[in-house]
């Protein structure tokens, strides 16, 4: 049950650092350092204790890489989602009930933006928090948020940055992201997921 609980408050740290930084700061340059940081320190905080997923496309290429027992895997996305409905609501109140202008996309640019740095995210966490190459190191968090970070001053333009299925539900909860549009955020976050899980797998045979 720990790891269930802290992977809802780590989700809901970094969906309520998106909301804040987005609809109450305006999405100025600062959102992208913030919710880097924000990701990095509750990465560093639930570690320990879940491996610090917070994303269901994570959750989901370390389950195919084999560090995330089966019967984990809904009971962690099941966690990252109401971590993410929690956040929306505390940041409904926190912005008076201001209402965010939507993001307006291209499908094409906006589906290989997600999956681009999807795939970032996941190929970084699977090599820097679970190889054994690296096991026991102590900048996995920093790697970890620097790519959220770098991914959302890069692509945030072309489809807002989600990379994450739980941010891009809660962001469309928000009014971030239309609910019809969706589909073009979960779709290449778990190919990408998929396709990093197995790219590691095949580059690191015995590392099971």
């Amino acid at each position: 049950m720990n790891k269930y609980l802290t992977e809802l408050i780590g989700t809901f740290f970094l969906v309520l650092t998106i909301g804040c930084t987005v609809i109450i700061g305006g999405a100025s340059v600062i959102a992208p350092l913030a919710i880097g940081a924000a990701l990095m320190v509750m990465v560093y905080a639930g570690g320990h204790v879940s491996g610090a997923h917070y994303n269901p496309a994570v959750t989901l290429a370390v389950w195919i890489r084999g560090r995330v027992a089966a019967k984990d895997v809904v009971p962690y996305w099941i966690s990252q989602l109401v971590g993410g409905f929690l956040a929306v609501r505390a940041v409904k109140v926190l912005s008076g009930g201001t209402l965010p202008a939507p993001i307006v996309t291209h499908l094409g640019p906006a589906l290989l933006a997600e999956f681009l740095f999807t795939f970032a995210l996941a190929y970084v966490v699977l090599n820097v928090a679970t190889a054994r190459a690296t096991d026991g190191n102590s900048f996995y968090g920093l790697a970890i948020g620097m790519t959220v970070m770098t991914g959302a001053f890069a692509v945030g333009g072309v489809s807002g940055g989600a990379f994450n299925p739980a941010v891009a539900i809660s962001a469309a909860q928000m009014g971030l992201i239309p609910w019809a549009n969706l589909w073009e955020y979960l779709a290449p976050e778990l190919v990408a997921a998929i396709v990093a899980a197995l790219i590691f797998r095949w580059a690191n045979p015995t590392d099971r």
